[in-house]
């Protein structure tokens, strides 16, 4: 599904120059969960960042779908983000004014879906993450737990190809936690692509695969052997 072909990303400022990401080499398949780790500041944002085409590499090659993307304008960038990828933050990113379902649809409304349309989709994804009975329910109103399952609603309602999820338990009780793990799981095993920035052991074991990142470097990936 996509390529990255020693991929480096730089922040300059007048004074010093940093390296977020130095020769990236990384594979990703159709229908993946892959988990990305290591410690604070060796780039696992700027690597997912980059995969989800929210951020440009500096040098090196990204072939998404075949298509080296790497230096596209960012009109393009965000026509391929919008029809492929979904996020889901550590942070919720939930807009107060609206209900749960107006979050939802709001990702549709984007793609100009028809009305008729959104609503049966909407319901559609409520109901599979279990949030359906707060459907009119606003942010505030929710729990951490809940506000995340609309959260990871949002970002699978357009049928996205590939869901990017960064630090998605981060805000959560072990409890909660454990049920977006096993949301993510099971789209994956719809088929959806899952790429994961975490910093927990156990919550990575639900990927197949595990990046390891060291001060901008791969520095070791592990397979989990199928249970």
């Amino acid at each position: 599904m996509l390529k990255l072909k020693n991929l480096s990303k730089v922040y300059k400022t007048s004074t010093v120059e940093t390296a977020a990401l130095d020769g990236i080499d990384i594979e990703i398949g159709r229908g993946e969960f892959v988990a990305i780790m290591g410690p604070s500041g060796c780039g696992k944002s700027t690597l997912l960042n980059i995969i989800g085409m929210l951020d440009t590499p500096t040098d090196g090659e990204y072939f998404f779908m075949d298509e080296n993307v790497a230096a596209y304008p960012e009109a393009k960038l965000a026509s391929i983000r919008k029809h492929n990828i979904g996020f889901i933050f550590q942070s919720f990113n939930l807009i107060d004014e609206l209900s749960v379902e107006e979050n939802i649809e709001l990702a549709l409304l984007y793609h100009g879906i028809p009305a008729s349309e959104r609503h049966d989709r909407v319901s559609s994804v409520m109901d599979k993450v279990g949030i359906a009975h707060r459907a009119k329910h606003m942010p505030g109103q929710l729990s951490g737990g809940q506000q995340q399952r609309v959260a990871v609603a949002r970002a699978v309602v357009g049928n996205q190809a590939m869901i990017l999820a960064d630090e998605p338990t981060g805000n959560l009780d072990s409890a909660h936690g454990q049920e977006v793990m096993e949301m993510l799981q099971g789209l994956n095993e719809e088929g959806t692509t899952i790429v994961m920035v975490t910093h927990s052991p156990a919550h990575a074991d639900y990927a197949r695969r595990t990046i390891n990142l060291f001060d901008g470097h791969v520095v070791t990936q592990n397979i989990r052997a199928a249970v």
